[in-house]
């Protein structure tokens, strides 16, 4: 069900340096790993973005203010993106994700933020955080996600059946490979 206040955005602008290789361009079945993050989060969204890279098909928007911030530049980006189309906020997911549940977005949206334990990039963030955010960018040189969260105190959703798929290395993605073959 699409919800007309929420913009997705899949964050895809890291060095996949664990991983050997780009992994948003890595193939899983027929797709990309990317196309299929983007595919996840498009039955909850009125649009979906795609954060620090260009894509020839879907929005791309740069990591603002800047690169090199990690998934905080992403989720900067979205923030504002979703408060120039005026909506409500922003599900997120990395480019590294390539399901995302129903149970876990709708455990994730509400009035505030809220991360998935163990997968904070599966996230909820409202537009009234996105000033918060600028000024949290500019006060540092740190840009790890725990320190905005530790600022933020996001709600932490625990879904203990739940098994989202994350791929940080090759072995990752081969054996879901080979669990889409079974």
């Amino acid at each position: 069900m699409v919800e007309p206040g929420i913009l997705g955005a899949v964050l895809a602008g890291g060095r996949s340096s664990r991983f050997g290789s780009d992994k948003a361009q890595a193939i899983l079945g027929e797709a990309t790993l990317l196309d299929h993050a983007v595919a996840a989060l498009t039955p909850f969204c009125a649009r979906v973005v795609v954060c620090g890279r260009t894509h020839p098909v879907h929005l791309t928007l740069p990591d603002r203010p800047g690169r090199d911030m990690g998934p905080l530049g992403g989720i900067n980006a979205a923030l504002h993106e979703a408060c120039v189309r005026g909506m409500t906020g922003v599900l997120v997911t990395g480019c590294d994700m390539p399901a995302f549940p129903a149970e876990l977005a709708h455990a994730l949206i509400g009035p505030d933020a809220a991360v998935l334990r163990g997968q904070h990039l599966a996230a909820w963030w409202p537009v009234h955080l996105a000033p918060l955010l600028d000024a949290h960018l500019a006060a540092t040189d740190r840009y790890a996600l725990r320190g905005w969260m530790d600022k933020v105190g996001p709600r932490v959703v625990c879904l203990p059946d739940l098994d989202l798929p994350n791929v940080n290395y090759r072995e990752d993605l081969d054996r879901l490979n080979s669990q889409s073959r079974s």
